[in-house]
């Protein structure tokens, strides 16, 4: 995948906020969390900087769920 809706590592939808027009002025998932230069770094260069990870090649899952359950 190619496009800024797919994450570049797996090609699932990646949920970014950002690149669906219909919620583009929402704040992304990834603005909650923080994730580790290391797994950006695993990807191939060319794949950097194109697209957004989807939150389980991010390895935020468990950042996700702590934050949603912070806010319920």
């Amino acid at each position: 995948m190619n496009d800024q809706q797919h994450c570049p590592a797996c090609g699932a939808l990646n949920q970014c906020a950002l690149a669906d027009p219909r919620s583009a002025t929402q704040a992304c998932w990834c603005y909650a969390v923080t994730i580790a230069p290391a797994v950006l770094q695993a990807l191939p260069a060319k794949l950097r900087d194109k697209a957004c990870l989807c939150p389980r090649c991010a390895q935020v899952l468990d950042q996700l769920q702590q934050t949603s359950s912070d806010q319920g």
